[in-house]
């Protein structure tokens, strides 16, 4: 049987015919594209340490040696040039937290280590801020609901609030070195607010409503550690700045804000955003996620790290980056163009971006 017949969906926008408040709970489980998503990708699933490794190792290396050029070369073009470049190279070095939070723990040893050691901590933000948070968003009862830190009904609000979600990222950089610089320090002495940065800026979360509970047992030794990491070394770029000057942290604070900028863009074109609470199933899920795959231009640049296939990785999460392209591409072969499955690709970044401010425009 088809997989369109399962679902009965008469067009190629099924979302457009009933409102976006309702449709994600009148869509039954594709039970044929979910069983074809685990039965023909089992032998891609598993993690190539070589590939990891090297990707993030020359990513960060890359990264680095771009950013301090930008801030050694006299030329103010090259220096732009420069920055742009460590922006979207250490952009990809730190989409690998997003791996981090699903690949098993003993599938790369020594990796969590040492990405936090390369990238987490010298950019302030290790991976305790997305591990334990983003697994909620993968929660069958918490996608799209107002458990889930990850989401918000973007499409249902007004226009004015997807241009403010895309540049208050900017402000990230400088409120994480306050952060670790600052507040982490004197919550140490002062356990109220000890308490409050945690609950409130410990985790990379768009929902406002999140709340983080306290961290316990192994986890909570792995967040001590990686604080004290982000302050040592937020309070040795503060004293060094006094003593050297201000400008290489001021030219990397910009680089770094241009990489949240990047981030939160793409998170703009994650998801359809459609949902205002709802339990979903799966495929509903599924078709509220975004995959942007070939022939799509620069979709690499802007959602690396496998995030061009976001859709297919609501459907298997635990499934490599590395694997997501052959995953797809198996999957559009069995299942057709006529499929569930291709309803959820798009063609670029600026047709999602104009279909999500188009939403908006209409929202009640």
């Amino acid at each position: 049987m088809n997989a369109q017949n399962v679902i009965d969906l008469p067009s190629s926008t099924p979302r457009d015919a009933a409102p976006a408040s309702t449709w994600h709970s009148q869509m039954p489980d594709d039970k044929e594209m979910l069983r074809a998503a685990v039965e023909l990708t089992r032998d891609i699933s598993a993690a190539r340490p070589g590939i990891y490794w090297t990707d993030m190792l020359v990513s960060a290396l890359v990264g680095y040696a771009a950013l301090a050029g930008a801030i050694l070369v006299g030329n103010p073009y090259l220096a732009l040039a420069l920055g742009l470049v460590s922006s979207l190279v250490l952009y990809r070095a730190l989409l690998f937290i997003h791996e981090l939070t699903h690949i098993h723990k003993n599938a790369l040893p020594g990796f969590r280590f040492a990405w936090n050691l390369v990238v987490g901590i010298p950019m302030l933000i290790p991976s305790f801020m997305y591990e334990g948070v983003h697994t909620q968003h993968h929660a069958r009862t918490r996608y799209g609901t107002v458990e889930d830190p990850e989401y918000l009904p973007l499409a249902l609000m007004k226009p004015w609030s997807l241009p403010v979600f895309a540049l208050t990222a900017i402000l990230l950089p400088p409120a994480l070195l306050l952060r670790s610089a600052v507040l982490v320090p004197l919550g140490a002495v002062i356990p109220p607010l000890r308490s409050l940065v945690w609950g409130r800026a410990s985790a990379l979360a768009i929902n406002p409503q999140y709340r983080r509970r306290k961290p316990e047992g192994d986890f909570a030794r792995m967040v001590f550690w990686q604080e004290l990491g982000c302050s040592a070394w937020a309070l040795s770029v503060v004293a060094a700045s006094f003593a050297w000057g201000w400008r290489p942290l001021v030219i990397a604070l910009c680089v770094v804000s241009l990489t949240a900028f990047l981030n939160q863009v793409r998170t703009l074109v994650a998801h359809l955003w459609e949902n205002d609470g709802e339990t979903m199933t799966v495929t509903a899920q599924y078709l509220d996620s975004v995959n942007v795959p070939p022939p799509a231009r620069f979709s690499g640049l802007w959602a690396p790290v496998g995030l061009r296939y976001h859709a297919l990785h609501h459907l298997l999460p635990s499934m490599p980056y590395h694997s997501l392209a052959e995953a797809h591409r198996r999957l559009s072969a069995h299942l057709g163009e006529t499929s569930t499955y291709r309803k959820a690709s798009y063609s670029g970044l600026t047709p999602l971006l104009a279909r999500l401010a188009r939403s908006t425009m209409t929202a009640r």
